[in-house]
């Protein structure tokens, strides 16, 4: 089935768009405005938000505090369901999570940006299986934009309850495995709309191995990056100093680091075979993203920089995560084409 330009560019439009709430949630993130809007789906119960805490009434805190006690108590409830008896416990008994913060302008505005940029996300990915319903009824795109428009309202819905959990660290994990998952489903339709991602990439057997494990690798090492991000947030509330990070933060780190490591020597392998063979952009792409995303790791790490480097880590990794994918899926359908 042949697919119109006008329908390929808006999918890639889309991703663009997925990406870009990626980046705003990691800068809502560095900046500290995860609670900026107390309620979701709206903000301070408006759906465009004060730029004055004069225009809130004068016991703001309590009445947002007592609905995110409410929204706890059902998200709680979803977790005994689920099993997770202690986890709800733990939260249950935390009074941390009813503390309102204080009105703050830029913060506000920051989450509310960042909302924003979701819904723009969220209305496009619906544009397009709608497109794909009505204009092309091909069933297996049908069912895979169907799933990561489901997957994208549980992020929206998961999105209220970090922050009605007030930024538990688990759930801010869980909210970018949903994000990477996500952003792989998009690649996969695209692959199948898009002329260009329909060639496939003839790759040796040994490339195509290295090519999985770091694609594997790059995917747990997101996994790592957030747990340690969320080590180091607890550190800092707790009044450690940068210097005293590194030994408290334990396995998870010096696995972070020495993974880095090894998706550097793979992929720098993985480089030379190409520059000696075909010269495929995508290896080359892949090779460029992970320089920069390990230099700015190591800015991070030993450096006393600004959050945007931060943001620049994560943005990075996520895109060598989105080339990575890429990569596989076109070697997955070589393969099974034989």
């Amino acid at each position: 089935m042949v697919f119109s330009k006008l329908f390929v560019r808006f999918n890639w439009v889309t991703l663009v768009l997925i990406y870009l709430v990626v980046v705003a949630g990691s800068f809502v993130r560095i900046t500290g405005s995860g609670m900026g809007c107390p309620d979701w789906p709206k903000c301070f119960g408006q759906w465009v938000p004060p730029t004055e805490e004069s225009s809130l009434p004068d016991n703001y805190k309590e009445i947002y505090s007592e609905k995110r006690g409410k929204k706890i108590t059902k998200f709680c409830g979803f977790l005994r369901k689920i099993g997770m008896e202690n986890t709800a416990a733990q939260i249950e008994n935390d009074p941390a999570l009813l503390l309102e913060e204080k009105f703050n302008t830029k913060k506000t505005w920051t989450e509310y940006v960042n909302r924003l940029l979701g819904f723009l996300a969220g209305n496009a990915m619906l544009a397009a299986f709608i497109w794909i319903l009505i204009r092309y009824r091909k069933r297996n795109l049908v069912t895979l934009a169907a799933i990561n428009l489901v997957l994208m309202a549980i992020q929206a819905w998961f999105g209220s309850i970090v922050v009605a959990s007030n930024l538990v660290p688990w759930t801010i994990t869980v909210h970018m495995l949903l994000a990477l998952v996500i952003i792989g489903l998009q690649l996969l339709i695209i692959r199948k709309i898009s002329p260009s991602q329909q060639k496939n990439i003839s790759l040796n057997p040994t490339l195509k191995i290295l090519a999985i494990v770091v694609f594997a690798i790059t995917f747990y090492q997101m996994f790592l990056g957030t747990q340690v991000r969320e080590f180091i947030d607890e550190l800092t509330k707790l009044g450690y100093t940068r210097e005293q990070w590194t030994e408290k933060l334990g396995m998870p780190f010096y696995i972070h680091r020495s993974f880095s490591w090894l998706v550097l020597i793979l992929l720098t392998f993985m480089f030379w075979k190409n520059e000696k063979g075909r010269k495929l952009w995508i290896i080359r792409s892949a090779f460029i993203i992970l320089a920069i995303e390990l230099l700015s790791g190591v800015l991070l790490a030993y450096g006393d920089m600004p959050g945007l480097v931060q943001t620049s880590h994560l943005v990075f990794a996520t895109i060598l995560f989105g080339i990575l994918t890429m990569l596989v899926f076109r070697m997955k359908s070589e393969r099974m084409r034989g």
